[in-house]
């Protein structure tokens, strides 16, 4: 019999939710859009961040069975829709994690004081094939969801925020604003995108979807203390957390490099500056790289295990083959099954840096797929929201968008696909023809693979899943 995994506490799901998607890497992204990256945030926020904890505390808290949002759209959409939320949500990792890992090999390089071997494409690629299969070795045998939210997020995520922003304001007391840097001199002008140059959309998908992922800490409802509660406080916790974090690096960032010098694989680059600027030991940059490296390591495990929940459910549910085994958990509530083929696929994912040699553009690419994919989520979330709303106005939702009527959760799930809508047009805008193609042509299979699997549903796999599950309870 499985044994039963441990109640979670709110601190211990707040370090769980920050480390889906807190991590101080894609400040360099928000740093270079300079005064602009104000108005970024503030849209990221309204349309993106918000609508989704809003929506995710109602239906999070609403329904609390294992599952997240792919339970949330089968609720409402029914089982086939259900099923290609939780395919997207999976399948997605494949070019997402790839591009998290990537960052690895850069920050070895900057702990070791050896740059260039650091950006070299091999070198990225050993970094991603070697640490995601240790990840998903320690998944599978141990509660690393657990370890990273108690522990490892202090260390990859909370301290180096903390030494960036210690360093930041420092460095901005004693030098002020650079006028040379991207931050440059303040104008009501500068607040605004550029639309001249379209290349600049590029880091409005990468601000907006910083927040990505924090939708996701639904999946441990099941194993909070106090679910109703600790559902709601800890997202929105988490969600102040992060809009605070990001927005005041990213200035501070701003302000130290030089404009037209970013190095958006670099986060060590800032800190090397202000070191320079407040005449502090250099080593403060190695140690810094070490626990980042740690941070988007954490990353990365949280990954492993919440999406897998979710194939997890569909499997039960009949929805995949029994053959497959993703049915099957240990004792922490994994499919070892699941684990494994998106391993593979990442890995297959991952084999980009090793044809191609500009890492900047597959790393552009990987993050635009994962992007696209993962937009079509959220607009199943927002359209599964204003469903239930019509089809179950009855059931019983602790947090509940507007104490009367569907107003408020119709403008927040209508904000929300306003904003999907926005970002992936930024997203192809700012993308060259080649990629544009390679991005809708790998969305389109991945969109596809599971309406055809739905459409060949066979009654046997439901029977022999409900036969090993027997034959497993009876252990």
């Amino acid at each position: 019999m499985n044994k039963q995994a441990t109640k979670l506490g709110l601190g211990t799901f707040i370090g769980m939710t920050m480390a889906l998607c807190a991590t101080v890497r894609s400040i360099p992204s928000i740093a270079a859009t300079g005064w602009s990256q104000i108005t970024y945030m503030i849209f990221a926020v309204l349309f993106f961040a918000l609508p989704v904890a809003l929506i995710s505390g109602e239906l999070g808290t609403m329904l609390q069975a294992d599952g997240g949002p792919q339970l949330w759209v089968k609720t409402a959409l029914g089982e086939k829709w259900g099923f290609v939320t939780a395919w997207l949500l999976w399948v997605q990792m494949f070019p997402g994690m790839v591009m998290v890992a990537s960052t690895i090999g850069p920050l070895w390089g900057n702990t070791f004081g050896n740059v260039s071997l650091g950006n070299n494409h091999w070198f990225i690629l050993a970094n991603i094939l070697g640490f995601y299969w240790i990840i998903t070795i320690l998944n599978l045998r141990f509660d690393m969801a657990k370890v990273g939210g108690n522990v490892g997020v202090w260390l990859g995520v909370y301290i180096p925020i903390v030494i960036m922003l210690v360093m930041g304001i420092s460095a901005l007391f004693k030098e002020g604003i650079d006028p040379a840097s991207y931050l440059g001199t303040f104008s009501v002008s500068k607040l605004l995108p550029n639309l001249g140059n379209l290349q600049t959309l590029q880091y409005f998908a990468a601000i907006s979807f910083i927040y990505t992922g924090i939708e996701m800490s639904s999946v441990f409802i099941p194993r909070l203390n106090n679910a109703k509660k600790t559902y709601t406080r800890g997202i929105f916790i988490a969600l102040v957390g992060l809009i605070l974090m990001n927005i005041l690096n990213g200035i501070l960032v701003a302000n130290a490099v030089p404009n037209g010098q970013i190095q958006l694989s670099n986060i060590t680059q800032p800190i090397l500056l202000w070191c320079q600027i407040l005449g502090w030991p250099t080593i403060i940059a190695n140690i810094f790289s070490f626990m980042v490296v740690i941070g988007v390591l954490i990353q990365l495990s949280a990954w492993v295990t919440g999406p897998s929940k979710a194939m997890t459910q569909v499997a039960r549910d009949g929805q995949l083959p029994a053959s497959f085994g993703y049915h099957k958990t240990n004792r922490y509530g994994v499919s070892r099954n699941v684990v494994l083929t998106q391993s593979v696929c990442i890995s297959l994912f991952a084999l980009l840096y090793g044809v191609m040699k500009n890492v900047n553009n597959v790393f552009l690419t990987l993050t635009n797929a994962t992007t696209v994919i993962y937009a079509l989520v959220y607009i199943l979330i927002a359209v599964a929201l204003i469903k239930l709303r019509q089809t179950q106005p009855d059931l019983e939702r602790p947090y509940r968008l507007g104490k009367t009527g569907n107003a408020l959760a119709y403008l927040v799930a209508y904000a929300l696909i306003f904003g999907i809508i926005v970002i992936i047009a930024a997203t192809f805008l700012a993308s060259d023809l080649i990629q544009s193609i390679f991005v809708i042509v790998i969305t389109l299979i991945l969109f596809v693979i599971p309406l055809i699997i739905d459409r060949n549903k066979n009654k046997e796999w439901m029977i022999q899943v409900q036969a090993d599950l027997q034959s497993t309870n009876n252990f």
